[in-house]
């Protein structure tokens, strides 16, 4: 009697490529290489003479990293971005919780962060140079006034819609004032808060920028403006691309930190 042993095919199970392909880094890999490659694309047709493609931009910004300047450049930026930023903090997130949890605090502070956060900021620019100069502190006070009415709207806002339920389950435990602040009211605005911090970052990188491209050309801003005058376009768009990509990296690690201190749920799931 002849048997007959048929081999087994493993098979590919759907489920898993969907899930691989659902998964947060592959998107947003797929995400940038869509973006790179459209870069390319545009820069071979090209749009415009004064635009180069993404490997051009990258043998540039090869070019700024072997020669230091990008390092250079990014020593000069970094000292008004982290002195701006670290005002805008403390001072931002004391003022928005503040005025969430004082009425009266918010009636008279938020109407100047609101007109703040619309208003065109670079117009005001000149007035800042006019009044302190082209130094370091007009640099400082421009992203101050770019992060902090995110940081503090944001605060705020985190603090006002603190759930109710929350609040009167500590009051129903006795917990005073302060206790009902440290112990509810914060912990449940952190995640808002944070999200503030993000844009306020965001808004800080926008304003060191406009900052050494209006005021006076320095650091990343010097680079962007040479290289356009004298036509290295691949330069100019390599260091634009460094700021970017710095940026993003920072704004990730400020969400990498909110989701270490207060998203354990979300921890859990990555």
């Amino acid at each position: 009697m002849a048997i007959t042993a048929e081999a087994s095919v493993p098979s590919q199970n759907p489920s898993t490529a969907v899930a691989f392909l659902t998964q947060p880094l592959f998107l947003q890999l797929l995400s940038a290489a869509i973006v790179f490659g459209a870069w390319e694309y545009a820069g071979r047709i090209p749009i415009s003479p004064a635009f180069p493609t993404f490997l051009e931009t990258l043998q540039a910004l090869g070019e700024l990293v072997l020669d230091g300047s990008l390092f250079r450049a990014f020593g000069i930026t970094l000292q008004p971005l982290i002195l701006g930023l670290v005002f805008s903090v403390a001072l931002g997130v004391a003022l928005g919780v503040t005025m969430g949890l004082n009425r009266f605090a918010e009636w008279l502070g938020s109407p100047i962060f609101i007109i703040a956060q619309a208003a065109p900021m670079a117009a005001l620019i000149p007035i800042l140079t006019f009044a302190y100069g082209i130094g370091l502190a007009s640099k400082v006070l421009t992203v101050c006034i770019m992060a902090m009415p995110v940081i503090v709207l944001n605060s705020l806002n985190a603090v006002r819609h603190t759930p109710m339920s929350l609040v009167e389950m500590g009051r129903s435990f006795q917990a005073s004032r302060w206790q009902l602040i440290a112990k509810v009211i914060l912990p449940a605005a952190a995640p808002v808060i944070f999200a503030g911090l993000r844009l306020g970052c965001a808004s800080a990188f926008i304003g060191v920028i406009l900052a050494e491209l209006l005021i006076t050309p320095t650091g990343i801003g010097d680079i962007i403006t040479y290289n356009q005058s004298i036509a290295e376009y691949p330069k100019m768009y390599a260091a634009i691309l460094s700021i970017i990509v710095f940026s993003v990296v920072f704004i990730g690690f400020v969400e990498r930190l909110e989701v270490t201190l207060f998203r354990p749920e979300k921890r859990a799931s990555s």
